[in-house]
């Protein structure tokens, strides 16, 4: 019994990061229409400016610029992506996306180098023992992190003039400029939202029991890409049920690698695509994903 447990607190605990991560791809595209493939990168510059910061000024103050800087840094893809909107369709600004990925991601793997980098945060390698369960600190406190930031973020969405304006822009473009809501300062923010919540899931992936931060670290947003689509790319929620879905696969698959040989070894990282492929197999528009209508 133990082992389920240590598989649920665990896939939980994995699901609440990818959940940040996820719903930051889910924010992007209901607002913009790009699938913001960046979004690893910018986890990473989250991690490493809090890596480089913390010596100096601490851990919450390096959290909190890393934060802000991130923030900036979505929000000024976003413009980049802005400047091309004249190509026309979203996939072309995706692939737009791509490009600044590609070159984000040179820039830090530079700079880190063969590295493994600490955080500096406060949970260190603590534990807590549940019964038999035994659980690392810093996913107690990641699981806390994201369920209040993604409970303002629902509150913000349902409650401010900010939410309304994203939730307009999201149901009807057109109708919303005519209302006098300001896309392209919508649109910004939401990069912004999105790129905050990256830089605070690269805390808890480079915290115990992982080894630190490295360049392979934004390779994880990978991992939350499949959370958000079999969601429902549309769907905050849907986000929300994929990561935790994903979450507990890669730690049920974990738990019995030993037991799968050769192939255990490699199932670790494929497993949230087959997930997401069964699931679209079967719903095409992710799991709470709104089923689009066309006019003929």
């Amino acid at each position: 019994m133990s082992g389920v447990a240590d598989i649920l607190v665990n896939g939980l605990a994995l699901g609440s990061v990818y959940a940040l991560i996820a719903v930051g791809f889910v924010v992007v595209f209901t607002v913009s229409g790009v699938m913001n493939f960046a979004h690893g990168s910018l986890l990473l510059l989250g991690g490493y400016l809090t890596a480089v910061l913390h010596p100096h000024w601490g851990f919450l103050a390096a959290v909190t610029a890393a934060v802000a800087v991130t923030a900036a840094g979505a929000g000024l893809v976003e413009l980049v992506c802005a400047r091309g909107r004249h190509l026309g369709q979203a996939h072309v600004l995706t692939i737009v996306t791509i490009g600044v990925d590609i070159l984000l991601l040179a820039e830090l793997s530079r700079l880190i180098g063969s590295d493994v980098l600490s955080l500096g945060d406060p949970w260190g390698t603590g534990v807590v023992r549940l019964g038999g369960t035994v659980i690392a600190q810093s996913r107690i406190a990641s699981v806390l992190v994201a369920v209040l930031l993604i409970a303002t973020l629902f509150a913000l969405l349902r409650w401010s003039r900010w939410g309304l304006s994203l939730r307009v822009v999201t149901a009807d473009r057109e109708a919303a400029t005519l209302m006098g809501v300001r896309l392209r300062r919508v649109r910004v923010s939401a990069w912004c939202v999105a790129g905050a919540l990256a830089a605070v899931a690269a805390v808890f992936l480079a915290a115990f029991p992982t080894p630190g931060l490295d360049r392979a670290t934004g390779q994880v947003a990978l991992a939350a890409f499949p959370a958000a689509v079999l969601g429902g790319l549309t769907s905050v929620p849907g986000a929300l049920v994929g990561s935790a879905l994903i979450g507990l696969t890669e730690a049920t698959v974990t738990s019995y690698r030993t037991h799968l040989g050769e192939l255990g070894q490699s199932l670790g990282d494929v497993a949230p695509y087959l997930i997401m492929l069964l699931v679209l197999l079967v719903r095409p528009n992710g799991l709470l994903g709104a089923k689009e209508t066309t006019r003929v």
